[in-house]
């Protein structure tokens, strides 16, 4: 096994007992970001030399003894999360150069365990998109198959988790961008209730939505790595001051006690390619001979998910776009004739399609007269989702279905037709508009060799649950073993 194929627990014990350092590691890492990336482009900047840097300093800690969980492990960090020093464009134009002065709360947080950060991935423009292709900087591909998208907007850690660039990563989900490119490239992707972990230094999308979850090749890993990065923030109004247990210590081997609920609108959703649906089926077996009881439930709203959804985070996203204007930072049209020239020039020219469509979208339905009839309704039926979720979780412990309605699709098929686009976020959405925590873990693969995604979602601050259902699925199959050939 090269060092670059490790899990995070299995580099741990190597570390811990001195059988390989963070440099050799680290080393190993970019060895293989260099020899990969070529074909994937998962990553838009790689820190080669502040992460040697961070690995010396993470041996002192190893030789010192006082390393901790994530002490000397390589991570990759999604572009829209500040990071002091090295470049952050979320992946447009307009910010193609910007250098943050601070990093986000969890960049501290992995830096106060000395974790080597080796890059930041590439993702959709302003991490709005489900397949990656919207990034200015040219789309990431699927490492089990290069003609396919890897899922969207963190489809860059996605890729490098599962092509063995990183031993994980970090990413935003806003609905359901960890769980789907997690689905997609066949890694385990988290994302944590709103407000368990930090959003401060996350450049917003759509402020009540976007929450930052980890990447993971494994179960136990993502639940290191969420104990590393959950916890209140005095920074971030929206951060809830909730204890953070022992997420590792979740995993059990069995499900004795434990009601998972099967929400026929996700498991009879026309439109869902039957190779997931029998992936799904089998997963929903497994759990069962594992001693979890299943139980029918409904989620009525459903239907109006994707409306919803589509109104609420463009309106979010005109008002948090708005300070890209070419006066304090970013870029600049230097041939305006006057002041609303260059705004005009520095965001039509900064902004890609997607981008601009969704400030439009937002805008309108902000409006004088238009408000009440579209933000003021979405929220309504927002309400509503809660209400489904509430009264769901009253009769199970958990929600298990799909994370996407297909596994991934190829690359342009999709990018004339947004609607079409949109409806593949059909089953993570929702969690997000409720703010519960879901997690994605690998249950099968096409016929076609694509891996295929189990969702889980949990109540709120419930992560345990999700971890204790997750990995003692993944305990019992080999499904996330599995790695592309690349």
């Amino acid at each position: 096994m090269q060092p670059y194929e490790l899990t995070i627990s299995e580099a741990r014990k190597l570390l811990d007992q001195k059988q390989i350092s963070s440099v050799e590691l680290t080393r190993a890492v970019l060895a293989r970001i260099d020899s990969v990336d070529p074909k994937l482009n998962a990553f838009l900047t790689v820190s080669e030399e502040s992460a040697l840097a961070d690995a010396e300093a993470a041996d002192r800690a190893i030789t010192a003894g006082t390393s901790k969980l994530l002490t000397g492990i390589p991570l990759a960090v999604k572009d829209v999360i500040c990071t002091e020093g090295i470049r952050t464009t979320c992946a447009s134009k307009i910010l193609e150069n910007f250098v943050p002065p601070y990093s986000a709360t969890v960049i501290e947080k992995l830096k106060s365990q000395n974790a080597v950060l080796v890059g930041k991935t590439n993702m959709d423009e302003f991490a709005m998109g489900s397949s990656n292709e919207h990034s200015a900087f040219g789309a990431a591909r699927n490492p089990w198959d290069l003609s396919r998208i890897p899922g969207g907007s963190s489809g860059g850690s996605a890729a490098a988790v599962a092509a063995d660039m990183c031993l994980g990563a970090l990413g935003s989900d806003t609905g359901g961008s960890i769980r789907q490119p997690a689905s997609h490239c066949g890694v385990v992707g988290l994302k944590p209730t709103y407000g368990r972990v930090s959003r401060f230094g996350l450049v917003a999308f759509a402020s009540s939505l976007d929450q930052i979850g980890p990447l993971a090749k494994s179960v136990e890993d993502s639940a290191v790595l969420l104990n590393a990065l959950a916890g209140h923030d005095r920074k971030d109004s929206t951060s809830v001051p909730e204890p953070v247990p022992d997420y590792p210590a979740a995993i059990t081997p069995d499900l004795g006690g434990v009601t998972l609920g099967l929400p026929k609108e996700y498991l009879q959703a026309e439109g869902t390619d039957p190779e997931v649906g029998r992936a799904v089926a089998g997963a929903i077996q497994t759990l069962e001979g594992l001693g979890a009881r299943c139980v029918e439930v409904s989620l009525p709203m459903t239907e109006y998910v994707v409306a919803a959804y589509y109104v609420i985070a463009p309106c979010e996203a005109s008002s948090n776009l708005a300070r890209y204007d070419g006066v304090k930072y970013g870029a600049r049209a230097n041939d305006a004739e006057d002041l609303m020239d260059m705004y005009r020039k520095t965001r039509s020219r900064g902004f890609g399609p997607e981008v601009q469509r969704r400030i439009i979208i937002g805008t309108y339905s902000l409006s004088a007269g238009y408000y009440d009839a579209y933000y003021g309704k979405a929220s309504q039926v927002r309400t509503r989702i809660m209400e489904d979720f509430r009264q769901a979780f009253t009769a199970c412990d958990a929600l298990v279905c799909p994370v996407a309605p297909t596994p991934a699709f190829p690359i342009g098929e999709k990018t004339d037709d947004p609607l079409t686009m949109y409806l593949s976020d059909i089953f993570t959405l929702s969690a997000n508009l409720a703010g519960i925590p879901g997690l994605s873990v690998p249950c099968g693969f096409s016929t076609e060799g694509l891996p295929i995604g189990l969702q889980v979602l949990a109540p709120y601050f419930k992560e345990e649950t999700l971890i204790r259902v997750a990995g003692s699925f993944e305990q019992t199959t080999e499904f996330h073993k599995k790695r592309p050939r690349i």
